[in-house]
């Protein structure tokens, strides 16, 4: 069996992600493409302190660029080493043999593939920011759109009292807005201490410039300058967790109350999607949802595994572990962003549908509100019967149509659809 051209399995147990920009840019191919990336900021900045030769790390710039790893022979080779640095500096040296010796110099391991997790990260990121933005906009062309659209709230999956599903999907929004911000606050450094965290190598060579070389490095590769190196710190790591889980959750919710939603029974809303079943030809599956709530189930569970407390100034297996987990937290909550935008891009809303369902206890939605004007005793014997509630002889001052409109009891629905709608438009 061989493996794709990226050098990363296709997804096809994780169709969420299948053919998605986060899929690509964190393929095994790319990740190597990263890990080059730092080699070559690392020359480049040290040409720029003169730490080496300046044409040794053009040289090396220039090999960085050109050289084409094989992602399952680089695999393979750092079973020895348990990181796949080691064969990729090796291959580099070999395509720069008059500065082979400044290949990597100073440096170890674990800057190069924090730097390079870091920076694949990034660019995760920039494309989750970008998705993030078109579900929100379209979740609030849904939530003015349907500002004053009755429905039946559910609590325990019950109906509760009335609402709108201008206010479910405002809520929705809300989320993603508290997700988006987090994204926005991250901090994702660049990593350089050596081999224990102590730029040894470095200032041993140029004491005032060890220092200074962690700031243009970091300027060099694009990611923020760290004020130590965090080889054993792994905040950086758990805050990038954080955020990816929290808008995977954010995302989830929506799909979760779509699938509740397109329930054969239920039928307020569907997707644009076939949504075919391999079994049964009448079935219109909430496809787009399932990937999505899948999506945010699984990623709490990876992120779970990142920034394990690891011994001393290197971990001995915590770190590595954070590998995979890490890129499967960022595949799926990529994929859940690409595919949520598709999905709210194409939802089908039944207004009908809603009002009649919210009818569908004849009159007990809005039981919360007669028990204010009944009294509870009263209310109990009306509500006693199994049929449509009558409240033609119980002695009422407001009319009992009125009364028993599920849309006179949306309490502040609209006004606070107008709030998130507002804080959404004004964010920067």
């Amino acid at each position: 069996m061989t493996s794709d051209s990226t050098g990363a399995d296709g997804g096809l147990l994780a169709p969420v992600r299948a053919g998605t920009r986060a899929e690509a840019i964190t393929s095994d191919t790319a990740w190597l493409r990263a890990m080059l990336e730092a080699e070559a900021a690392l020359a480049r900045a040290q040409g720029r302190l003169g730490l080496i030769p300046p044409e040794a790390a053009a040289a090396i710039d220039r090999a960085a660029a050109t050289l084409e790893p094989d992602p399952a022979g680089v695999a393979a080779r750092s079973r020895q080493s348990a990181t796949p640095v080691v064969p990729l500096v090796a291959d580099l040296r070999r395509a720069v043999p008059g500065a082979a010796r400044h290949v990597h110099r100073g440096a170890t391991s674990q800057d190069i593939v924090d730097t390079a997790a870091m920076l694949v990260a990034a660019r995760v990121v920039r494309t989750l920011v970008g998705d993030l933005g078109a579900v929100m906009d379209q979740l609030s062309e849904l939530a003015g759109r349907h500002r004053d659209t009755v429905m039946a709230a559910r609590t325990l999956g019950q109906h509760a009292v009335p609402t709108t599903f201008g206010l479910k999907a405002a809520q929705w929004l809300a989320g993603l807005m508290r997700a988006l911000a987090r994204l926005r606050e991250l901090r994702l450094p660049a990593q350089l201490g050596g081999a224990a965290g102590t730029l040894a190598a470095f200032a041993e060579q140029d004491p005032p410039a060890a220092l200074a070389l962690v700031e243009v490095f970091a300027e060099e590769i694009g990611l923020a300058a760290p004020e130590a190196p965090w080889h054993a710190e792994r905040s950086a790591v758990t805050d990038l967790g954080a955020a990816l889980a929290g808008t995977a959750r954010a995302l989830g919710k929506p799909a979760t109350d779509i699938i509740l939603l397109a329930q054969t029974e239920v039928g307020e809303v569907a997707e644009s999607s076939s949504g075919g079943s391999s079994a049964m030809p009448q079935k219109r599956n909430p496809a787009l949802s399932v990937l999505v709530r899948s999506a945010a189930l699984q990623v709490p569970a990876y992120t779970q595994v990142l920034g394990q407390v690891g011994e001393h100034e290197r971990a001995a297996g915590a770190w590595q572990a954070e590998w995979l987990p890490l890129r499967e937290a960022l595949r799926l909550t990529g994929g859940a962003a690409e595919t949520a935008a598709e999905l709210v891009g194409g939802l089908q809303v039944f207004p009908e549908r809603m009002r009649a369902n919210a009818g569908l206890t004849g009159g007990r939605l809005v039981a919360e509100r007669l028990a204010a004007h009944l009294g509870r005793d009263r209310l109990a014997e009306i509500m006693s019967g199994s049929g449509p509630l009558r409240l033609g002889d119980a002695g009422l001052d407001l009319d009992p149509d009125e009364l028993l409109d599920p849309s006179a009891y949306v309490g502040a629905a609209g006004q606070l659809v107008d709030r998130i709608l507002t804080t959404y438009r004004e964010q920067p």
